[in-house]
């Protein structure tokens, strides 16, 4: 019998770029950790690994998908509070289609062909982090902010909470 290859599991790789971190604050302060590449596919996944960290107090998500939009995720007991900046990127990415179908909304009807003409929009909880100092007219400014890049917002967001850098130093371990 030939050698059969092992098949690659879909957590082993992502077609994918960006960066997915969960950060969490403690009585010691904020603490940002890498999540595994398959959050970046995943809602689900980017919810069990966030889940798994079992911290004491609040924690989130923030995922970079290929520097065209981000995904805040926010677990709780009574299910996931999320923002995606850009819900258009649901004709193209499956993990923005998950968002919109964990928040009830229907997936925008456009032509992939036509997407760089649509203005993106925000979809979700403005106030997602709002606890944790940063107001949802804040949030509203910088997902409004079309000229940046999804990493540079998450920037601007993690300056605003005070981690930006705990953040950097985990952004240089991962390469980015």
């Amino acid at each position: 019998m030939a050698d059969m290859a092992k098949p690659v599991a879909k957590s082993d790789y992502s077609d994918v770029d960006g960066f997915a971190v969960a950060v969490a604050l403690s009585e010691s302060g904020w603490k940002v950790t890498a999540l595994k590449p398959s959050a970046l596919d995943s809602l689900d996944d980017a919810e069990l690994q966030l889940r798994e960290l079992r911290a004491t107090g609040a924690v989130f998500g923030l995922l970079d998908v290929d520097d065209e939009f981000f995904i805040i995720v926010r677990p709780s007991p009574s299910g996931a509070r999320l923002l995606i900046s850009d819900a258009t990127a649901s004709v193209d990415y499956d993990i923005a289609v998950d968002v919109l179908d964990a928040l009830n909304i229907d997936v925008p009807d456009l032509d992939p062909d036509e997407i760089d003409d649509v203005d993106p929009w925000e979809e979700g909880d403005l106030a997602i982090l709002a606890d944790l100092g940063l107001p949802d007219a804040v949030m509203s400014v910088i997902v409004g902010d079309t000229d940046l890049y999804a990493d540079e917002q998450i920037g601007m967001i993690a300056a605003r909470l005070g981690c930006a850098d705990q953040l950097s130093t985990v952004l240089d371990d991962l390469g980015h």
